[in-house]
């Protein structure tokens, strides 16, 4: 592990605690505040409207909050409640900075992981930009409705709903970066419509806004390559996923075995070596889906390369929620 990775481990480790940061980060704080608020006001005074309605889906926290798999989840009810979605993403992991429809054969090293993956399982259409403002033009295009993924503090574009996922994990010691893991103030959650508890043991209340919770079921590992052999018990897991700790326990939570874990930092680009060194080991490897399709490009055809599945539980009346805040003559059925 080099300098850097250790030294953001360290950082991130003391984000979870539930005890006062030491000094050496408590004393960067104040920057941090000031200019958060700064660019979060020039942001918002740039605020343009979108050509068709928008909701965003964020998080107050740095990164692990379960974005990607809500997204899905989101567009999917949407798609079948008549509404023709439309996804807007960063693009982290890319390296493209013009916005870019997604195709069948979008490479993430291109577009981001994210966008890739939002691509292949939502199956709606997924643009991928740095520039979201010119992005949400593009989008007008495509459908209907916009989601804006890692939108709560991209004030740029003007939305219809607010959607703010926290981990269940919380909020880990309630500091702003870099002394804890905090985007910006906990009381900045008042500016959420919606606020979603990510996990089944989500329970503390951060909002006075009414929470609702939001999870994944794991269920089985499919063979992402489709080489059509049984599945293990034994795996090695692999992953480059902000939390990867939840990753492994999802993977106990499922009832497989583990013989060991290699962890890489987000957004990690795999490399032939990594490969090499995953196919060599005692056991097959297990990832979740934002690491296969990064793999996929390198993998052996003939070998399998296994993904977790998760099955997304809403409470009820969540969507109902969420689709109460889009313009009433926006509705594709009798509302």
């Amino acid at each position: 592990m080099s300098f850097k990775h250790r030294l953001v481990h360290h950082i991130e480790s003391i984000w979870w605690k539930r005890e006062k940061p030491p000094w050496y980060v408590r004393l960067w704080m104040p920057l941090y505040r000031t200019a958060s608020a700064l660019d979060q006001k020039k942001r918002l005074d740039k605020s343009v409207q979108p050509p068709i309605p928008m909701i965003s889906i964020g998080n107050i926290t740095v990164g692990g909050s379960g974005k990607t798999p809500f997204v899905i989840w989101l567009a999917k009810a949407l798609k079948q409640h008549g509404y023709q979605p439309v996804v807007i993403c960063r693009g982290d992991g890319g390296h493209s900075s013009n916005p870019i429809l997604l195709q069948q054969n979008s490479l993430a090293k291109d577009v981001g992981d994210e966008a890739v993956l939002l691509h292949r399982m939502s199956g709606c259409p997924v643009i991928s930009a740095q520039n979201r403002v010119q992005a949400s033009r593009m989008a007008a295009e495509y459908g209907d409705v916009i989601l804006l993924d890692d939108g709560f503090q991209y004030r740029q574009l003007e939305r219809v709903c607010d959607v703010v996922l926290i981990p269940d994990v919380g909020v880990g010691n309630g500091c702003v970066l870099p002394a804890g893991p905090l985007r910006e103030p906990i009381s900045n959650l008042k500016r959420a419509d919606i606020v979603v508890r990510v996990g089944q043991q989500a329970n503390v209340s951060l909002s006075e806004h009414k929470e609702w919770h939001w999870h994944t079921l794991e269920s089985s590992l499919r063979d992402w390559m489709q080489c059509h052999q049984a599945c293990p018990n034994m795996v090695h897991a692999v992953t480059a996923i902000a939390r990867p700790q939840r990753f492994v326990e999802s993977l106990t939570h499922a009832g497989f075995k583990l013989s060991g874990q290699t962890f890489f930092p987000d957004h990690y680009a795999f490399k032939p070596t990594d490969i090499s060194t995953f196919q060599n080991l005692s056991h097959p490897i297990a990832v979740t889906a934002k690491d296969a399709v990064k793999l996929e490009a390198l993998w052996n055809q003939d070998t399998p390369l296994w993904v977790l599945e998760q099955t997304a539980v809403a409470e009820t009346e969540l969507f109902e929620r969420i689709e109460s805040m889009l313009p009433s003559s926006h509705c594709p059925r009798s509302c």
